[in-house]
């Protein structure tokens, strides 16, 4: 469902040696897989023997043994819809393989033999088995089947057509160019890793980088099983340390030194990864190469789409910001330089004397002269350099201006106040429009003349107009055309809404600013968001709350996280969405919303077609010089069909 598929590492109870103990405790976790409808699932390397046999892989008795526990295992497993990856020897070609056998329904469909073998350090593989490379045949009869064996094998589900599976082994991965590297190259969306690493002070963390590199360079999802404790003997200890990743990102770990059977399972998203294979054009290009050129054998099994039994993925209401502190920290202080460093930049080559912003006391223009203040800082001139200029109107309350007002003068910057309100009444008589009638004149109006002021201010004073509008208004079109919609860099123009808020905060919490100051922008942020273009109401407070327009900004921000940066459908961004908001908004609300969202993006699309410059910060942004070139007058029939559909 929605090119999701529940795959899981296992760590099992072994005892070395001991093929019928180890076939028991391998069954009973396959079955419990099978209970939370796991659909591909990987052993540890030679599991069914245990990895650490040494010198008793020579022995007759030991191999019959374990192919003699794999037919078992695929006899008690035949009902299962299931693709089971397991670690057991093979002799063929008078060698012996370290091989994973990969089960589907009772039958071997493959056999794949690890291609390096580590000979070094406690690590004596060369010794014992055969690689890869070593193969004469592409056949073997084993447990009684004719099985494809090599090391070029791709498992491809006949009903889900994005699911490939690729098999690499243990040290395979520590190569300079691991097989998986070729495998998803032709075409693995899942990267499965029987594996035996023993465990060595700071070796979690080094394992950690490797799975999470690999599976970002392959555009994969990565599942690295390995060996348990009970495999430890002579001078190694094994931990069980497994990993499930996805393009970077850690989906599931199990807990290292555990005397109980694992089992650790997470919903893979295959339509991301094919999303990012599409999206990366680079991604391909190695296979222009001769040597990067391989022959592959597609073995087919009949597995189609399933219930996914309970949601298991970690999912953020918050994609643009980090949840832990630590990485928000250091994510926030990025940002913040990037803004920064764009910014002086655009102001050293312009040779502007002044930064011109206009100042409401809300959260846009608020993070925007915070930009200013350490702009100036970071180029060592003075801060009366940022021109802050608020222009009263019809709605500004007491509240905002008041912020703005001790804001700007907490900060040391140059300030001035221009009323608006004459000027846009002049302009309605003028154009013959009644200012009772409280319309989207009545408000554009006072949009554009703050902007002509902040234009024609920047001319007087030799200087750059700082645009404070931010990527969440940016997506929804929530900008006046040629009013706050333009300016000469817009130092917000990669940032969505809910990190504006997160950013304000940080550095409201940051120390680094007088007591005053950071006690003003505690209280911007405990202020509604809005453009106060209409009259506060009898009790001088705002009047029109954006949220209360065009919908909560912490989910038109989820939706455009989802929507622009994987191109997911409606369909699957309502199902995340109920996944991170079932708890505060119905159903029927977060379609409403959605439906905004899908409606207002296609129809604003004119705003973003001619944005002024800004910095790219993250993965997204809807500048048509960076992420986003759509055409100005296309259709969202086929997203609003869908969308009443549901």
């Amino acid at each position: 469902m929605f090119g999701y598929i529940k795959v899981a590492v296992a760590v099992p109870r072994l005892k070395v040696a001991d093929c019928i103990y180890n076939k028991q405790e391998i069954v009973s976790i396959i079955l419990e897989a099978a209970e939370k409808k796991v659909k591909i699932l990987t052993f540890p390397e030679l599991c069914i023997t245990a990895y650490t046999c040494a010198d008793l892989f020579f022995q007759s008795p030991l191999l019959a043994a374990a192919e003699k526990a794999l037919a078992e295992i695929a006899e008690e497993t035949k009902a299962l819809d299931m693709l089971i990856s397991i670690g057991v020897p093979v002799s063929a070609d008078n060698q012996t393989f370290n091989c994973a056998a990969l089960l589907y329904k009772g039958k071997i469909l493959g056999l794949v033999p690890k291609t390096l073998l580590p000979n070094y350090s406690e690590f004596y593989e060369e010794r014992w088995f055969a690689s890869a490379d070593d193969l004469i045949r592409e056949e073997v009869t084993f447990t009684g089947q004719v099985v494809p064996i090599g090391s070029d094998l791709i498992f491809s589900a006949e009903g889900i057509p994005l699911l490939k599976v690729g098999v690499e082994i243990c040290e395979d991965l520590w190569g300079s160019i691991p097989p998986s590297s070729y495998l998803s190259l032709y075409g693995a969306t899942v990267i499965l890793n029987p594996s035996a690493s023993n465990e060595l002070a700071a070796k979690p963390g080094y394992r950690h980088q490797l799975v999470a590199q690999q599976s970002s360079r392959c555009l994969c999802a990565y599942a690295y099983s390995s060996a348990g404790i009970g495999e430890s003997t002579q001078d190694t200890v094994f931990s069980g340390h497994s990993l499930i990743y996805e393009n970077g990102v850690l989906l599931g770990e199990s807990q290292s030194f555990s005397r109980e059977n694992q089992l650790i399972y997470a919903d893979v998203d295959l339509e991301l990864l094919t999303s990012e294979r599409r999206k990366h054009t680079t991604y391909m290009s190695e296979l222009t190469k001769t040597s990067a050129q391989r022959f592959y054998r597609e073995i087919k099994f009949p597995m189609a789409e399933a219930e996914l039994g309970e949601f298991c993925r970690p999912i953020t209401a918050k994609p643009f910001t980090p949840a832990d502190d630590a990485s928000l920290n250091k994510r926030c202080h990025d940002i913040f330089m990037i803004q920064t460093v764009g910014l002086a930049r655009r102001m050293e080559h312009t040779h502007a004397k002044t930064l011109v912003i206009g100042i409401s006391g809300g959260l846009d223009s608020t993070l925007a002269l915070l930009v200013c203040v350490k702009a100036c800082d970071f180029l060592g001139v003075p801060r009366d350099h940022v021109l802050g200029i608020t222009m009263p109107g019809f709605g500004t309350t007491d509240r905002t201006y008041q912020n703005a007002i001790q804001l700007m003068k907490s900060l040391g910057i140059s300030t001035r106040e221009i009323p608006i309100r004459d000027a846009a009444l002049q302009h309605f008589k003028d154009i013959g429009h009644d200012p009772s009638l409280h319309d989207i004149t009545y408000e554009n109006t006072q949009a554009r003349e703050r902007t002509q002021i902040l234009m024609d201010i920047s001319n007087q004073t030799g200087g750059i107009v700082v645009g404070t509008g931010d990527l969440s208004e940016l997506a929804l079109g929530w900008a006046t055309y040629n009013g706050d919609h333009m300016s000469m860099y817009g130092v917000n123009a990669g940032i969505p809404k809910t990190l504006v808020r997160v950013l304000v905060n940080w550095v409201a919490t940051s120390g680094k600013l007088p007591q005053k100051a950071s006690s003003i922008l505690l209280d911007v942020l405990d202020t509604p968001v809005s453009p106060e273009l209409l009259p506060p109401d009898e009790n001088g407070n705002i009047n029109q709350k954006t949220e209360d327009l065009v919908g909560p900004y912490e989910l038109h921000d989820f939706f455009l996280y989802q929507i622009i940066r994987f191109g997911f459908s409606p369909a699957k961004v309502l199902f995340l969405a109920e996944q991170v908001f079932g708890n505060a908004y119905s159903r029927e609300i977060l379609l409403k919303w959605l439906k905004n969202f899908y409606r207002r993006f296609f129809m604003q699309q004119f705003k973003r077609s001619c944005l002024p410059d800004g910095p790219k910060v993250g993965t997204l942004c809807l500048s048509p010089r960076s992420d986003w070139r759509m055409p100005t007058d296309a259709s969202n029939r086929v997203w609003m069909e869908e969308v009443e559909k549901l």
